[in-house]
């Protein structure tokens, strides 16, 4: 089983969504187009920031299915397969795997608050039943509960699918304990945009990142520069980029970000119930960023919908 999927940055890519509420494809389509032409190395749909949480099990697998085949094998597709319980988990992967996906990211149970053995057996389960390669994904500020150092390792040494983390904990001390006691080809993503530049020059191996949806290039290279050991550029690049970075989250992510694609005329900025449409001052925020990276050209005032079930 090939361990490394990608090195640099992939992107968890945002869900489209007709103003109907629909999956809209031909904007998926679109994105991973985008993508592709400025240098992300991965996609990453139907994730946090693809809102699976509201997706179907039909449009899990519908945009999963989307991606795969506008990328037809250009870049690796690592799809969000993850669930509170390890069977739907289970049969998310077992399709993800059906249907060709280079690997599957799997965000720790949420809700439930398991142990750290709980952890532990949950992807030992999974990996067990399905053969593909699994990155954990460690988000305990969405899911309440941290996945442990010593458990990620015990893993990654372990479990011969389990093949990388993406670390969103925030916590530089975990991140770098998993980084020091990691087998060799085992990799380790930052899981926030912000400290990318500092994980990836304490030894990572990049980043699945939301800001990238807006600028890959710019961030893709940033990465770039990282991973080559040119921090100099790499630096210059993350302090033009981090305004956009911190913007991203003063509201729940996607808003800002699906807000922003909007106003670079990319999408429709359609939400799905609970999530709905940023304030008028991060509307205003977000105007002034993109305009300053020349990403708009004069502020634009577009409309928002949300639909409910």
């Amino acid at each position: 089983m090939k361990r490394k999927l990608f090195r640099g940055t992939g992107v968890a890519l945002i869900t489209p969504f007709k103003k109907d509420g629909s999956v809209d494809e031909r904007r998926i389509r679109e994105l991973v187009e985008f993508q592709i032409t400025n240098g992300t190395e991965a996609i990453l749909p139907a994730g946090t920031t693809g809102e699976s949480a509201t997706l179907s099990h039909a449009e899990h697998h519908q945009v999963m299915e989307i991606v795969l085949d506008q990328t037809n094998h250009r870049l690796p597709i690592i799809v969000g397969a993850g669930s509170n319980s390890t069977r739907e988990a289970i049969s998310l992967t077992v399709h993800a795997k059906s249907i060709g996906a280079d690997g599957v990211l799997s965000v720790a149970p949420y809700y439930n608050k398991p142990t750290q053995e709980g952890f532990y057996q949950h992807y030992a389960a999974i990996a067990e039943t399905v053969d593909i390669p699994i990155v954990v994904y460690n988000v305990p500020g969405r899911t309440g509960s941290n996945i442990a150092a010593e458990t990620t390792l015990r893993m990654a040494e372990e479990i011969p699918n389990v093949v990388a983390v993406k670390e969103a904990s925030g916590n530089i001390s975990q991140i770098m304990e998993i980084l020091r006691g990691r087998p060799e080809d085992f990799s380790v993503y930052s899981g926030d945009d912000q400290i990318a530049f500092a994980v990836v020059a304490l030894g990572g191996d990049g980043i699945i990142s939301v800001v990238a949806n807006q600028v890959p290039r710019l961030f893709s290279d940033m990465i770039r520069f990282c991973l080559a050991g040119d921090l100099e550029n790499a630096r210059e690049l993350h302090y033009k980029l981090l305004p956009l970075m911190n913007v991203n989250f003063i509201e729940s992510n996607p808003i800002p970000v699906k807000a922003s694609l909007a106003m670079m005329g990319m999408i429709e900025e359609v939400y799905r119930l609970p999530l709905v449409p940023p304030t008028n001052s991060t509307r205003e925020k977000l105007k002034k960023i993109l305009s300053d990276l020349e990403l708009i050209q004069v502020p634009v005032q577009k409309g928002s919908i949300w639909t409910g079930l």
